[in-house]
C-alpha cells in the first residue's frame, strides 16, 4: 500500500493505459496552480510529484513546499527544506546485517518501552542483495567460483542466518541470496520499474515514480533508468523503511551536456572516468547532476547507468537521465512486462518524463563535453577523480608514488620459476564491481581482447592474480554464447563470484611469496581493476598503486605486468610464432564488440536468472530458520550482537549539553575516505579488533573481514579509524590507526577508551571532502562509540555528514579561510564548544580553543546540521531514538 495525502490541491488525475486505470499526481495541473514546470529539470519534477502525492495541507508537506520547488526555476538554488518519501529501499549485505540488527534492536527497545513490536516493520518494498562477503580466495581455475562459494557460507554462516530470519522476520522484506549478482545491478535489470504502481488506502492503483533510497553509494546506477535513486547510511534507509521522510534542502542541478559520438577503441569506462574528473573539479557535492543533450542518442542504457553508478565518485548525490525508447528497450531486453513497459511510455509522455531534445531544462550550472573528445583513460593511483590518459600512466606513477618509488625489484619464485617483480608491477588484474560488469559492451570488448590474446598464445604474467566477477549471472550466459569465455578462462579471468570483490577490498590474499617480496622489499605494487574506488589500503595491503580501467584493459594489463611502460609504444607480450604483440593487434573494434553484442544476448536469458531469484542455491536453502518477534541473541557471537545504542532509553531524551574540554583524537588531512574511518578489509592480529577475537576464542583464519563483522559493535568501534594508511598528524611519522594520550601513542580505540574513563570528551579535526566514498553507516556509529562529540573539518561528503547527525555526533564545518593549519591546531590544544543545547541549523557557533599553556583564543565554524528534521534527531540523540520514540508513543 502507498501512502498519499489529501490531494487538497486536487492534481490526482487518471491515466488509461491499455484499457485500464490509474490513479495519477499530475503535474500538468499542478503547472495549473503554480506555474509551467516544463523546464524543471527530470530529477526535480520526481521531486515535485513526490510533494504533490503527500501534500497535505500542511503536516508534513505543505502548499509553500510545492511552490518553493516550482519557483526555483526563477533562481536555480534554494534553502528551503522538503520532505521526501522514496518508494522503497536497497540493502547489501554488508550495511544490510547493520540495519536488521538495529531492526531487532529496536523490537527489544519498543518492547521494554511498552510499545508493539510490529510497529518495527518496513512500511516501504525492501529488497536486500547478498554481495559483499564473497572473497577472491581461489581463482584462475574452473573450481574457483564453486569452492569460493563454499569458503563463503562457511565463513558467513551465522550472518546469513540471521539475514534469513530477517527475511522471514520483517514484513515488505525480501532477500536475494548470495551468488545472483551486485545489488546494483539487480536493481537495474529486476527490481527497478522505472514508475511504480501500488494500492492506496482505498484499494485503488496508483502510479508514481519508481524512487529509492540505497544502503550503498552507488544507488545512483539505477538513475540510468529514469529511477531517482542515491545512497544513504543504513541509519538514514532504516528511518525511511519505518516512514520517516528524508529531510532535504532542494538541490541544486547541474546539468551536462554531451555532443558528438565516441571515437574508435573508447569505451563507456574511458567516458565515465572523464566526467568524474570534470565534475569533481567543477564540484558538485550535495547537487544532483542531469545528463542532458544530443549525445545521449549515441549512448547505451548500459552506457547511462555506468555513468549515473559513478555519481559518488564524483561527489554528487545522484547522476539522472529521462527517459526514452531506450530505456524501454532495456526493459523489454531485461524481461519486465509489456504491460509495464506500456505503463513507463504513457506515464513518462504525459508527465513530462520523456527526453524531447527541443526543450533544454534550467539547471543552476552546465558543463559541456564533446564525446569525440574522449581517449582511453585510466584513474589512480589513489582516488576515482584522477584521470590519467593511457600514454601517460606511467609517468603519473614516477610523479605521484615518486617518495615511494625507487625501482626496488625482488626475485621470488611463482609456479616453481624464478620471476623479478618490482615497482609498478601488477599484481592484481580484476574484472570487477557494479560500475563495469553492469555494461554488456565492456564486457564483451574484455572477452574479444582475451580471445585475441589466446589465439596469439599470450598468457599473464605469473606475478598477476586474475579474476571475473560479474554484477550478474547473465554476464556469463552471454559470454558463453558468444563464445567469449572459453578465452578468457585459458587466459585467467575464470569466474570466481557474483559480487562486489575486489572492489571492496575482497580481492583475497596474494601469494605467500609475492606478499613476502612486497613487504620486505618496499615494493610499490600495482593493481588494474574495473571498479569504481582505488583509496589508498582499499583493494589490498599489499598494493599501494591503484588504478581503475575498463574492462578491455584489466585482461591488456595482466598480459603486460607493468603499468610503468607505455602502453602505446611498447609490446605487451610475443606471440607463440615469437612476434612482439601490442596493444593494437589485441584491440576489438566498435564494430566487432556491437556484432558480438547483438548476438548474445536475449530476452529470454534474464527472464531464466530471474524466475526464481529469491529462492537461491541449495546453500541457501539449506538455512533453516523460523521467524519470531524478537531475536534471540546468541551468547558469545562474534558476528551479530544487540547493540548499545538504545541502553537505558526513555520516552523523554537527555537534554544536550555543551562539550567542554574536549581533545583531540585524531587530526587528519584531506580527501579522508568512509573506508579510512570505517572499519573495512582485513582484520591485524594484533590491532584492537584482532585481540579482541582472539579472546573470543577466534583463530587468526577465521578473522573474516570488518565488512562481514558489520553486525557486532565490539569489533567495529575498535576497528574504526584503523586503516593502515591513515595518517593522524597528531602523530608524526606513523601511518596506520594510531592516536595519543598525553605523550602515550597507542591504537586509536585504546586512546579513546582512556579518554572516556577520563570522562574527557573527543573531538576529530580534518580537511577538505571529510568521509568521501562509500555510505558506510560504521563510520558515524563508531565514531560515535569511541566517545567523539564533534567533527570539525573544511567540508564534508553529503552521506557522511547525515549519517553523523543520524548517530548524534556534532558537524562542524571551518569558515571560509579556516584551517586546522591557520588555526595552528594541535593534539594538545582543548576544544569548548558552546550553545550546543540552543541550535539552530547551519547557525555559527563558537569553539574555545585551550591551549597546553593555559592561553585561549576562539574560533567560529558553521553548524552541518542543516535541515529542521535533522535537529530534532540530534536532539534526540540520532535518528533512530528519535523514530523509536515516535513509534512507541
Amino acid at each position: 500500500m502507498t501512502q498519499v495525502g489529501q490531494d487538497s490541491l486536487g492534481t490526482r488525475s487518471t491515466l488509461t493505459v491499455g484499457g485500464k486505470n490509474v490513479a495519477y499526481y499530475s503535474l500538468k495541473k499542478a503547472a495549473e496552480k503554480f506555474g509551467d514546470v516544463s523546464r524543471l529539470p527530470f530529477s526535480m519534477k520526481v521531486l515535485l510529484e513526490n510533494l504533490l502525492r503527500f501534500e497535505d495541507g500542511g503536516f508534513t508537506v505543505s502548499t509553500d513546499d510545492v511552490k518553493a520547488l516550482v519557483d526555483w526555476q526563477k533562481n536555480p538554488s534554494s534553502s528551503a527544506e522538503i520532505q521526501y518519501r522514496p518508494a522503497r529501499v536497497l540493502l547489501q549485505d554488508f550495511t544490510g546485517v547493520p540495519c536488521v540488527v538495529d531492526l531487532a534492536a529496536m523490537r527489544d527497545a519498543i518492547a521494554k518501552l511498552g510499545g508493539d513490536t510490529s510497529k518495527i516493520n518496513p512500511l516501504v518494498p525492501v529488497h536486500l542483495v547478498i554481495d559483499h562477503s564473497v572473497m577472491v580466495d581461489e581463482f584462475g581455475h574452473p573450481k574457483a567460483f564453486e569452492q569460493n562459494v563454499e569458503i563463503e557460507y562457511y565463513r558467513n554462516g551465522e550472518r546469513y542466518d540471521f539475514l534469513k530470519w530477517g527475511s522471514k522476520s520483517l514484513s515488505n522484506f525480501h532477500a536475494v541470496p548470495p551468488g545472483t549478482g551486485i545489488c546494483h545491478q539487480v536493481n537495474l535489470e529486476h527490481i527497478a520499474q522505472t514508475v511504480w504502481t501500488a494500492e492506496d488506502q482505498d484499494g485503488n492503483l496508483v502510479a508514481y515514480p519508481d524512487t529509492c533510497v540505497g544502503t550503498d553509494s552507488h544507488t545512483t546506477m539505477v538513475n540510468g533508468l529514469g529511477v531517482l535513486g542515491w545512497g544513504v547510511g543504513g541509519i538514514e534507509a532504516e528511518a525511511a523503511m519505518l516512514g520517516q521522510p528524508v529531510s532535504m534542502l532542494i538541490p541544486e542541478v547541474v546539468g551536462f551536456k554531451f555532443t558528438g559520438q565516441l571515437q574508435e577503441g573508447v569505451t563507456a569506462t574511458d567516458l565515465v572516468l572523464t566526467a568524474t574528473n570534470m565534475l569533481r573539479k567543477h564540484g558538485v557535492v550535495g547537487r544532483f547532476v542531469e545528463y542532458f543533450g544530443p549525445g545521449l542518442a549515441g549512448l547505451t542504457l548500459a552506457d547511462r547507468a555506468t555513468l549515473a553508478n559513478m555519481a559518488p565518485e564524483y561527489g554528487a548525490t545522484c547522476g539522472f537521465f529521462g527517459i526514452d525508447e531506450k530505456t524501454l528497450d532495456y526493459m523489454r531486453l531485461t524481461g519486465r512486462e509489456e504491460d509495464q513497459i506500456a505503463l513507463v511510455e504513457a506515464y513518462a509522455k504525459e508527465q513530462g518524463f520523456w527526453i524531447d531534445p527541443s526543450v533544454e531544462p534550467i539547471f543552476t550550472s552546465t558543463l559541456e563535453l564533446d564525446l569525440s573528445t574522449v581517449v582511453p583513460s585510466l584513474a589512480g593511483p589513489k582516488r576515482p577523480q584522477d584521470k590519467v590518459n593511457l600514454p601517460d600512466v606511467d609517468d603519473v606513477f614516477n610523479k605521484d608514488l615518486g617518495d615511494l618509488y625507487k625501482k626496488t625489484q625482488s626475485r621470488v619464485a611463482v609456479d616453481g620459476k624464478d620471476h623479478d617483480i618490482g615497482d609498478g608491477d601488477v599484481v592484481i588484474a580484476a574484472i570487477t564491481s557494479c560500475t563495469n560488469t553492469s555494461n554488456p559492451g565492456v564486457l564483451i570488448a574484455a572477452g574479444l581482447v582475451a580471445k585475441k590474446a589466446d589465439e596469439l598464445g599470450l598468457k599473464p604474467k605469473p606475478w598477476v592474480k586474475t579474476s571475473l566477477a560479474p554484477g550478474s549471472q547473465v554476464v556469463t550466459d552471454y559470454l558463453i554464447k558468444a563464445g567469449l569465455q572459453s578465452h578468457l578462462d585459458n587466459i585467467g579471468f575464470n569466474l570466481v563470484g557474483y559480487g562486489c570483490t575486489t572492489c571492496i577490498g575482497n580481492s583475497g590474499p596474494l601469494a605467500e611469496p609475492i606478499s613476502k617480496a612486497i613487504n620486505e622489499n618496499g615494493i610499490v605494487a600495482a593493481s588494474v581493476i574495473s571498479g569504481n574506488r582505488n583509496f589508498e589500503g582499499r583493494v589490498s595491503p599489499d598494493v599501494r598503486a591503484n588504478f581503475l580501467a575498463s574492462p578491455p584493459l584489466v585482461v591488456a594489463y595482466a598480459l603486460k605486468g607493468t603499468v610503468i611502460e607505455d602502453f602505446t609504444t611498447t609490446p605487451i607480450g610475443t606471440s607463440k610464432d615469437g612476434a612482439a604483440v601490442y596493444l593494437k593487434d589485441i584491440w576489438p573494434t566498435n564494430a566487432e564488440v556491437a556484432s558480438v553484442m547483438a548476438g548474445a544476448m536475449n530476452r529470454q536469458m534474464f527472464q531464466a536468472r530471474y524466475a526464481d531469484v529469491y529462492k537461491g542455491d541449495q546453500h541457501w536453502q539449506a538455512i533453516n530458520v523460523t521467524g519470531s518477534e524478537t531475536y534471540s541473541w546468541r551468547a558469545g557471537s562474534t558476528y551479530v550482537a544487540n547493540p548499545p545504542y538504545f541502553e537505558g532509553m526513555s520516552m523523554t531524551p537527555a537534554p544536550v549539553s555543551d562539550i567542554v574540554g574536549a581533545k583531540p583524537l585524531l587530526i587528519l588531512g584531506d580527501s579522508i575516505t568512509t573506508d579510512h574511518i570505517s572499519p573495512a578489509g582485513s582484520i591485524k592480529a594484533d590491532s584492537p579488533a584482532g585481540k579482541w577475537l582472539q579472546e573470543h576464542q577466534v583463530a587468526k583464519a577465521d578473522f573474516n573481514s570488518y565488512g562481514a563483522r558489520r553486525g557486532h559493535h565490539e569489533v567495529m568501534m575498535r576497528g574504526t579509524f584503523a586503516n593502515i594508511r591513515i595518517k593522524n598528524e597528531m602523530v608524526p611519522g606513523t601511518e596506520g590507526g594510531f592516536s595519543r594520550y598525553g605523550d602515550e601513542v597507542g591504537a586509536v580505540y585504546d586512546v579513546a577508551q582512556k579518554y572516556k574513563a577520563d570522562g574527557t570528551p573527543m573531538v576529530v579535526i580534518a580537511g577538505k571532502e571529510y568521509g568521501t566514498g562509500s555510505s558506510r553507516d560504521w563510520a558515524a556509529k563508531g565514531t560515535n562509540l569511541l566517545g567523539v562529540r564533534a567533527v570539525i573539518v573544511e567540508s564534508f561528503e553529503r552521506i557522511h555528514r547525515s549519517n553523523l547527525v543520524g548517530m548524534g555526533v556534532l558537524p562542524l564545518q571551518f569558515l571560509e579561510g579556516q584551517t586546522r593549519q591557520t588555526l595552528g591546531l594541535t593534539g594538545d590544544d582543548a576544544f569548548t564548544i558552546e550553545g550546543v543545547a540552543n541550535l539552530q541549523p547551519r547557525q555559527t557557533v563558537t569553539v574555545k580553543v585551550t591551549r597546553a599553556d593555559g592561553s585561549t583564543f576562539t574560533f567560529e565554524a558553521l553548524c552541518r546540521i542543516d535541515t529542521a528534521n535533522e535537529l530534532e534527531y540530534f536532539n534526540n540523540g540520532g535518528i533512530l531514538h528519535y523514530v523509536l520514540r515516535k513509534l512507541a508513543a
